[in-house]
């Protein structure tokens, strides 16, 4: 299986696993999405994440975090720059997401971070998602 979309792949596993209720979710690893994961877990949209293996075989799970009531602590959560329509932005139109209850994830010249974290820095860059 050829896959032309990793980070929409990511997302969609992550959606997939919190719609079916799972405590866990294994995706294939790859730098950007464990950078994905990195700022989910710092935003508290994930509970935690791990990578194991290495090589090829390397995958990335990422626990998923729920409320007592066990509805899932993300409920959302969109694609915003396509391979086939990338979407950059400066940093003064880096908008809030959601009314400011969700966070957009931004790939920077210095790495990937939320939105409001490049707006700080004055950074702008690639709007990979939308996590709210």
């Amino acid at each position: 299986m050829s896959m032309n979309d990793p980070i929409a792949d990511f997302l969609t596993r992550i959606r997939n696993a919190t719609l079916a209720g799972h405590e866990q979710v294994d995706i294939p690893l790859s730098r950007i999405k464990e950078d994905l994961a990195r700022v989910l877990k710092a935003e508290g949209f994930v509970a935690d994440y791990t990578v194991a293996g290495e090589g090829k075989t390397a995958s990335i799970r990422v626990h998923l975090r729920y409320t007592p009531q066990r509805t899932p602590v993300l409920q959302g959560l969109r694609r915003v720059s396509k391979p086939s329509l990338r979407v950059y932005t400066k940093c003064a139109d880096l908008r809030p997401v959601r009314s400011g209850l969700g966070i957009s994830i931004v790939s920077t010249s210095r790495g990937v971070m939320t939105g409001k974290q490049a707006r700080q820095a004055r950074l702008g860059g690639e709007v990979l998602c939308e996590v709210w």
